[in-house]
């Protein structure tokens, strides 16, 4: 028997496949403890199979090379898949998603912070470098040990058999393997997408790796990057005869200003025609699915702002560590004086910053697997907030206290209606060259507060307002990393101190504002509305657990960050609604009082009655009153006794995936553009 088995171990076939084949299933299954991801489920048939496929092929290639080839391929194959591995849970650890080809273009900010990277891993990654040291060590210590006299020969029918056996076996895998991908009992119940779907178009990393495992989604994403699949196609549900009308006008004002009215601008029978004389599949799926969409009518809250300013403001890396009274007055004074979120979060994204002022802006899903801010920022969107505030006669405006270094706010800014955008270089304030010394947030008020004096009194202003101070390294002295440093509690790591240290100089910004608006005698006429872009990702979630006062690692609470509005006239009121940035726009339009139509926005007003409690994460995962819904595992936690049934929970992720579906087709087509110019050219007709 143990000839025999040595026999075979002879084999450059066999050999090649069992190193490999155990090799990649050590590494998928410590990846998936790790990744806190189901061991005992169906999808690792799939993933077995799929890592047959692999090993079998790999090996039945590097059998026809001398057995020094082989031996060197596999140690630097094995190290790579491992390093691989390893770069994936660090990336999901440290920016909430996995690694992707489609995100290449923010390959300069990952080098930038790489040390931060590289020391936000847990030591339990480095466990995927097992198999690697346990092969080096195997071949420079026992394979020359582990030998037996070379059988004769074989001979050419032999070596043929040998070989179509082989190439069976891959194939049989290969039937097996697209088995699993249609197969009903394959499938999870409660999943939006299928795997055959996932197959086809990996959009989205965490459900692919769960159904795929990590070495699978990598080939996925390589075939998706070179050959991009079909997008999915949704029916969209669509009569004409059900679409609200849009005819109604607002009452007189000694009438009741708040009856039911739908909050919709676009004529419908242009909008109806429009689908009738278009041929393009796309645009008229995104046709019907828009004029179908949701609406919200008008509410106490409608126009309740109208004709006073907005100061918008996006803190970088913000956090609820902001919200304290002692260190950060200026800030908590927004908070305990004005309206707050309780349950407001900042999904983390592929680019968060970028991509998350871009759906704050729009009200749309970036894509969940790209630099959609950068990637189409050439596209034009009519229902963007600086269009409304346009539309209605403000003045628009947008300041940034960094360069274009990451993301083209030059040209995004400017194509999403801003009159006029202002970098760090325009502002003419001190920044350093280096990644840890971003420009000082209080300075960029200063300068903001100057533009203010220049205005036309008459004309109301709206401005966006993104800060950089608090963005990472949190790791090494900087300026702003150890000024107010020592005001910071000793207990907590020296990260989030030095966090701290540049939140300070966030809160001396706010202070600048708030007391120059005053200083101007506008602060009663003007509205600051302040949320954040992610959580400061560059600190480990156990450092941050001490200083949130709650587990972040659990249901994504790592992302929970404030949602701020403020005017001196507010009563201070704490909402509990879940909500996320997607909401931005449409609640701000409706407390404006702007022209928009709500069904042109993946959000809602949240102070509405339709709004539904929700706060809907990039991976498709989701959280309300109940519970929260992790997508990537499909499994619910629930906060109270009440519970979903399984076609609950699939009814509310086939929404979330049509609503992130229609929202990335939008974006990929232009649609905003396309529609804005139809609709022009029906006004003219008509005119």
């Amino acid at each position: 028997m143990k000839k025999k088995i040595l026999k075979l171990w002879q084999s450059s076939f066999f050999k090649n496949y069992f190193i490999l084949i155990t090799s990649f299933c050590y590494l998928e299954l410590v990846f998936r403890l790790i990744s806190k991801l189901e061991i005992l489920d169906l999808a690792e048939i799939r993933i077995f199979l799929g890592l047959n496929i692999m090993a079998l092929v790999l090996s039945f290639i590097i059998s026809f090379f001398p057995k020094l080839i082989a031996k060197i391929f596999n140690v630097i194959f094995i190290l790579f898949v491992s390093i691989y591995g390893i770069a994936q849970l660090g990336f999901k650890n440290f920016i909430g998603t996995f690694i992707s080809i489609q995100t290449s273009s923010q390959a300069g900010a990952v080098i930038s912070y790489f040390w931060d990277y590289i020391r936000s891993f847990e030591i339990w990654f480095y466990l995927l470098l097992v198999p690697f040291i346990l092969l080096v060590l195997y071949y420079i210590f026992l394979d020359k040990k582990v030998t037996l006299d070379m059988p004769k020969r074989s001979n050419k029918i032999q070596i043929a058999t040998i070989k179509c056996f082989q190439i069976l076996l891959i194939i049989f895998c290969f039937f097996g393997y697209f088995v699993s991908l249609k197969a009903d009992f394959m499938q999870n119940k409660t999943q939006a997408l299928t795997s055959y779907d996932l197959f086809k178009k990996p959009t989205n990393p965490s459900l692919v790796v769960n159904d795929f495992g990590y070495m699978g989604f990598g080939i996925l994403d390589i075939k998706e990057h070179f050959f991009p699949g079909k997008e999915i196609d949704y029916e969209v549900s669509y009569n004409p005869n059900e679409i609200p009308n849009t005819n109604i006008v607002l009452p007189n004002e000694e009438e009741n200003k708040f009856v039911p009215r739908a909050q919709l601008t676009i004529n419908n029978d242009d909008w109806k025609d429009i689908i009738s004389n278009e041929n393009n599949a796309n645009k008229n799926t995104l046709n019907k699915y828009f004029i179908s969409n949701d609406i919200t009518y008008t509410n106490p809250y409608t126009g309740m702002f109208e004709g006073k300013n907005l100061i918008l403001i996006m803190v970088e890396s913000g956090s609820n560590i902001m919200l304290n009274e002692e260190l950060y007055p200026n800030i908590y004074k927004l908070y305990n004086e004005g309206w707050t979120w309780e349950n407001y979060y900042s999904p983390r994204s592929t680019c968060s910053t970028g991509n998350n002022e871009m759906s704050g802006m729009t009200g749309l899903y970036s894509i969940f697997n790209n630099c959609t801010a950068n990637v189409y920022r050439n596209n034009t969107y009519f229902e963007s907030i600086f269009n409304l505030f346009n539309d209605k006669g403000y003045y628009t405006n947008s300041f940034h206290d960094h360069v274009d270094q990451y993301y083209y706010r030059t040209q995004i800014h400017k194509n999403m209606g801003s009159s006029k955008y202002y970098k760090v270089t325009d502002m003419k304030i001190k920044y350093g060259p280096n990644y840890g010394d971003w420009a000082s947030d209080d300075d960029m008020m200063k300068f903001y507060l100057e533009r203010l004096d220049e205005r036309d009194v008459n004309v109301p202003f709206m401005s966006w307002i993104t800060t950089v101070t608090t963005h990472m390294p949190y790791s090494s002295l900087s300026t702003y990393n150890d000024k107010y440093i020592d005001m910071m509690p000793e207990e907590y790591s020296k990260d989030v101190r030095r966090y701290m240290s540049k939140m300070k100089e966030v809160d001396n910004a706010i202070g600048t504002l708030v007391n120059g608006l005053e200083e101007r005698d506008i602060l009663k006429d003007t509205v600051i509305v302040l949320y954040c872009d992610h959580y400061p990702y560059g600190i480990a979630n156990k450092n941050l657990t001490p200083a949130l006062g709650y587990e972040v690692n659990v249901d994504n609470n790592v992302d929970q960050v404030p949602f701020i509005i403020y005017n001196p006239d507010l009563k201070h009121k704490v909402y509990d609604e879940y909500s996320t940035y997607v909401n931005v726009t449409p609640t701000v339009a409706n407390l404006f009082g702007l022209d928009f139509d709500s069904r042109l926005y993946m959000g809602s007003d949240i102070l509405s009655d339709e709004y539904n409690s929700i706060a809907v994460f990039t991976d498709g995962s989701w959280k309300n009153e109940l519970g929260y819904y992790d997508a990537t595992a499909n499994k619910m936690n629930y906060y109270t006794e009440k519970v979903y049934s399984d076609e609950e929970i699939l009814a509310i992720n086939e929404e979330i995936s049509l609503k992130l579906k229609m929202s990335s087709l939008a974006i990929k087509s232009n649609y905003f553009n396309y529609l804005n110019k139809k609709l022009d050219s029906y006004a003219i007709s008509t005119d």
